[in-house]
């Protein structure tokens, strides 16, 4: 089976802006619930090209257990109510670490202390000397 070339051409630039916009609209929703939500400690991450995985991470922290599983609830929440609602959740029965997957963006909500042993920032940044590094 052949397919035509200007037709590949012509479709794939299309998608990736339209994915490129969804992305970011999901990235604005997530950033807003995590604003309300009283999150602390955030740090947004682009990884495009480092991982086929999502285009942003962000990491959060939430003061206590109720605080991380309240965070992780509402944010669950608002993607619903964005059109974005089968996100995926892990961690959400003991609320140390609760990751949700929405798709272009992986949102992963520490509290504190588990979140200086594990250092995702350090991981996923980019190479540089002022790589953002949580210390806490």
């Amino acid at each position: 089976m052949t397919f035509e070339s200007g037709r590949t051409e012509l479709s794939t630039p299309l998608q990736a802006s339209v994915s490129a916009d969804l992305a970011a609209g999901l990235l604005d929703t997530v950033l807003s619930s995590l604003e309300d939500s009283k999150a602390e400690d955030l740090v947004t991450l682009d990884i495009t090209g480092k991982s086929s995985l999502a285009d942003h991470m962000v990491i959060v922290s939430g003061r206590s257990h109720r605080h991380v599983g309240a965070i992780a609830d509402h944010l669950l929440k608002d993607l619903k109510a964005a059109g974005a609602g089968k996100a995926t959740v892990e961690g959400q029965n003991t609320c140390d670490w609760v990751l949700i997957d929405a798709g272009d963006v992986i949102v992963h909500i520490f509290r504190p202390e588990v979140r200086g042993f594990y250092n995702l920032e350090k991981m996923w940044a980019p190479e540089t000397d002022d790589a953002p590094q949580y210390i806490g």
